[in-house]
């Protein structure tokens, strides 16, 4: 395979594997501390203890950017091959 198609690959695991990580969050709580859920910016804090992200932010931004990154990807691939 081509190096470029191999990255793309590889891309379009990681954002499956943080799709999962977002459902187990929303499911059971799991990866709440995932550093892919930490804003860029400024982090929330109370009590000295980092806060996890919000449940509808993870369902209504997170999520939906992922899967959106995923379609894109896919179209990478596809005009590579």
């Amino acid at each position: 395979m081509k190096t470029k198609k191999i990255e793309v690959l590889n891309r379009i695991q990681q954002f499956e594997e943080a799709i999962v990580k977002g459902h187990e969050y929303l499911e059971s709580g799991k990866h709440a501390h995932w550093n892919g859920f930490r804003p860029w910016f400024d982090r929330k804090m109370r009590d000295g203890k980092e806060l996890p992200p919000h449940k509808d932010w993870v369902k209504n931004v997170f999520l939906p950017r992922m899967e959106r990154a995923v379609r894109r990807a896919e179209k990478v691939l596809d005009r590579l091959g």
